[in-house]
């Protein structure tokens, strides 16, 4: 076995509220609107050596709200107009379940990141994780990662119960706040 040096390391992100404008069950890539701050405080994740990934719950579809492809189509059109601004996504994973369902992949359970582990070969508790809930923050709990709840979204709401690390007000914000350890 070799040694290629550290593992990349990813930010963990929710897509809605926090990357994209809350829509409640957004369904129409024509309704698709990305937050202002998003791009630049993608960007300075990159920069700062984090690979991409959104991980985010669509329980839409399981409530027969959205599609699967309704789904898959503003992910793909929200992946083509970041990399328009020079923003490259590793990836999204999305749990299409209700809540009820008690699956694994539903956040604040952790089968996105594992599975998102799994792919690029990361560890979970070496991410960030950024979002606009309380469900976002407990994800990253329960990763054992470090925790940034913005206040887009819904994260004015939820910044009392959260407990994330920290508190921004956008994900540029976020991204200039936190400090990697070297």
């Amino acid at each position: 076995m070799t040694d290629n040096g550290p593992k990349k390391r990813f930010a963990l992100l929710e897509r809605d509220g926090t990357v994209i404008v809350e829509k409640h069950y957004l369904k129409s890539v024509a309704d698709l609107e990305i937050l202002p701050h998003a791009i630049a405080g993608l960007r300075k994740l990159a920069d700062q050596g984090f690979g991409l990934i959104l991980v985010t719950n669509q329980s839409g579809v399981g409530r027969g709200l959205v599609t699967i492809a309704e789904v898959e189509a503003i992910h793909s059109e929200l992946m083509r107009r970041l990399s328009a601004h020079g923003v490259h996504l590793a990836g999204i994973y999305y749990c299409p379940h209700m809540p009820d369902d008690q699956c694994e992949c539903r956040k604040p359970r952790t089968g996105l990141a594992r599975n998102a582990a799994v792919d690029f070969g990361f560890d979970p508790s070496e991410s960030l994780v950024i979002g606009d809930k309380s469900s976002d923050v407990q994800f990253g709990r329960n990763l054992n990662a470090y925790t940034v709840l913005v206040r887009t979204g819904y994260g004015m709401q939820h910044e009392r119960a959260a407990g994330a690390d920290a508190v921004a007000d956008n994900l540029e914000d976020a991204a200039y706040l936190y400090r990697p350890v070297i």
